[in-house]
């Protein structure tokens, strides 16, 4: 990490993260193939502005660009400014964080939340050129492009429709806070205050199996996600 780096982690941390996406749901499961290119690549961590633009390139793609986790709204605030300020709304379009609503029991209590689906990435999309890549890249909280080099590298049209469908989906996804053999207490239901150890968990038909001890004998119960919560 370079001393520009270094300034602009000081200044940020100095102002604390983000307060509000709850950070704690970074660990749920996200979307293998997008992950892949988003989560695999490595952000250079130069701040040249020598950067590979094919000659009369002029088309609008998204790219994706490398934060602190926690700092994610604050550097989207931060770009947004200097495209303002900068005068480029007519090269950088959109500044987006991929996010997604949740639903989790907690005290026996349903709360929805949002989490960042790519925790420490943000999307832009832009027409790539030395002028645009300088002004996202030397945004504070910014410390790279993904990509190889100096060479940011655009998400596929069908990666970018599979982000914007995952946070345009209607019904918030349920988040499971247990995993097969660990004990659990049911909080709805018939069995409501029985506890139990999980069995089999069902991601399709948010369905979980619960093993309850009835009488001295094990026996299956199967519910939804909501009416379990971990012991």
């Amino acid at each position: 990490m370079d001393a520009q780096d270094e300034s602009l982690k000081d200044e940020l941390i100095s102002e604390g993260p983000d307060e509000s996406v709850d950070e704690t749901l970074s660990e749920t499961q996200s979307d293998t193939t997008v992950a892949a290119v988003i989560l695999e690549s490595t952000p250079p961590t130069g701040t040249t502005s020598e950067i590979a633009v094919e000659p009369g390139s002029e088309q609008r793609s998204w790219y994706v660009i490398h934060c602190y986790s926690g700092y994610e709204n604050k550097v989207r605030h931060n770009l947004e400014q200097r495209i303002e300020t900068m005068g480029m709304k007519d090269r950088i379009f959109d500044v987006v964080i991929p996010t997604q609503e949740e639903i989790e029991v907690r005290d026996g209590k349903r709360r929805t939340v949002v989490k960042h689906v790519f925790p420490g990435y943000v999307l832009v999309n832009m027409l790539l050129s030395e002028e645009s890549w300088y002004v996202v890249r030397n945004t504070p909280g910014v410390t790279g492009f993904v990509g190889m080099g100096n060479s940011p590298t655009a998400l596929r049209p069908e990666e970018v429709s599979q982000i914007l469908k995952r946070m345009e989906a209607e019904a918030p996804h349920v988040r499971v806070t247990y995993k097969t053999g660990e004990r659990v207490r049911i909080v709805d239901g018939p069995f409501n205050d029985f506890r139990g150890t999980v069995a089999e968990i069902d991601m399709e038909r948010s369905k979980v199996r619960i093993m309850v001890n009835f009488f001295g004998r094990e026996t299956p119960v199967e519910l939804d996600f909501l009416q379990v919560e971990k012991a």
